[in-house]
């Protein structure tokens, strides 16, 4: 069965950082691309980060662009969200996401290309 399992998500002050992490279990996490969304309450689901699979490269919104940083471990099946400079409006529920379609990060990281997600962890960012 495929799962995603988040982990690292918490309360940070302004200007903090944390560092996300997504243990993939049940598949091949190297055959697909796989990153971050994230909601803020009243929002829509926005495509913050995206890795493809292979060799391929990595892809960030422009909100996050220069602040965070995605990583993946193929040996671990684990990918990463290292976040720095964290804004109120960084606080939102993360979900870790995967899909079969190795272009799924480009040009835009996109809810309907997902196959898989995890149940989400909360990140505030707060004084």
């Amino acid at each position: 069965q495929l799962q995603l399992v988040e982990s690292g998500g918490g309360l940070v002050q302004p200007g903090g950082s944390l560092r996300l992490s997504c243990a993939a279990s049940g598949f091949s996490s190297t055959d697909y691309a796989i990153g971050w969304f994230r909601q803020a309450p009243g929002r829509e689901r926005e495509g913050a980060s995206c890795i493809s699979s292979g060799v391929g490269g990595s892809n960030y919104a422009d909100s996050v662009k220069g602040r965070f940083t995605i990583s993946r471990d193929n040996d671990e099946s684990a990918v990463y969200l290292q976040m720095d400079n964290l804004k109120p409006e960084d606080t939102a529920v993360y979900y870790c996401a995967a899909s079969r379609i190795w272009s799924a990060c480009f040009p835009t990281w996109s809810p309907e290309l997902v196959d898989n997600w995890g149940q989400g962890t909360q990140v505030t960012v707060s004084s």
